[in-house]
């Protein structure tokens, strides 16, 4: 047996114990929940789960669930803006920590706390902040005599609400990811830049985002998937309230699934969330370009 088969055979030894344990946490449920989509599974008739008369049913319903389509319109306005906000504040606070300082490398550990901490905690923090009794900020413009009401209360402020909680929290990563990539280019680039004469915007412009362009896609995945579970927010700060401004798409799979029993039309729901998911995630990559050669 040659060395290189040798080598093969110890790397997927060693990769095994891995790859067993993610079969059972992910592909397994996956499986499980495609299934149970294709019946009409419902906890107070236990004998549903193995109907499969109509498979089908349960997708058919969904173009028509004025509800469920409200839901997508939430989520995509909610993943929209955080994904935005998220990047545009990362690449900005990373250019700021790229630059040599020792307060500013002192400054990064402290930029990284809302990352770590559990997300129930941030939606305490957040739900604290926007209860005007208790909320320092809501007694500090009562102080000034401009008393204002609780954006989680408010339609028209509910969703802005969750897009700043969950804005706040996650950027960090965004900005530990693209500070990664920054330190990764070439002084040879920035100096050839400052030579040819461009301004800090132009080289920011025509030389950094282009060279960290796969960066910046992989971070925008990321953070789009994870804007689909932006569920502890929403459960602690407005239970998809007022009415359902802020109920997206996994929440709504959550009450229908646990609020009412359905569990088979929530598996649909989550099976339609996943397929949307992986077509975003397929069509950023392709729009981005992925292992692109810089001159």
């Amino acid at each position: 047996m040659g060395l290189h088969r040798s080598r093969q055979l110890f790397l997927c030894f060693c990769l095994a114990p891995t790859l067993a344990v993610l079969t059972v946490i992910t592909l397994l449920p996956l499986i499980y929940l495609l299934v149970t989509s294709f019946t009409p599974l419902n906890l107070t008739n236990p004998a549903s789960q193995w109907n499969f008369a109509k498979p089908m049913v349960n997708y058919a319903a969904l173009p028509g669930d004025t509800r469920y389509l409200n839901s997508l319109w939430v989520q995509a306005k909610l993943s929209f803006w955080t994904v935005t906000l998220q990047l545009a504040i990362g690449f900005g606070f990373a250019l700021l920590l790229n630059v040599p300082s020792g307060l500013l490398r002192a400054l990064r550990t402290v930029f990284l706390i809302p990352m770590v901490l559990p997300p129930i905690v941030v939606a305490i923090i957040w739900k604290v902040l926007y209860t005007p009794d208790i909320s320092p900020f809501h007694w500090a413009m009562k102080a000034l005599g401009y008393p204002v009401a609780s954006a989680i209360t408010e339609p028209g402020w509910a969703l802005t609400a969750i897009i700043i909680a969950d804005t706040w929290e996650w950027f960090p990563l965004t900005m530990l990811m693209i500070l990664a990539g920054l330190q990764t280019i070439p002084e040879d680039l920035l100096d050839a830049a400052k030579v040819d004469g461009a301004r800090a915007w132009q080289t920011t412009l025509h030389v950094t985002i282009p060279y960290i362009r796969g960066t910046l896609m992989v971070a925008g995945v990321l953070r789009l998937i994870d804007s689909i579970k932006a569920f502890p927010l929403i459960y602690l700060l407005t239970d998809g309230g007022p009415g359902s401004v802020t109920e997206v798409t996994n929440y709504y799979a959550f009450q229908q699934a646990f609020n009412f029993s359905f569990l088979g039309y929530s598996s649909a729901i989550t099976m339609g969330l996943v397929v949307i998911v992986l077509v975003l995630s397929w069509a950023i990559v392709r729009m981005t370009g992925w292992g692109a050669e810089h001159e």
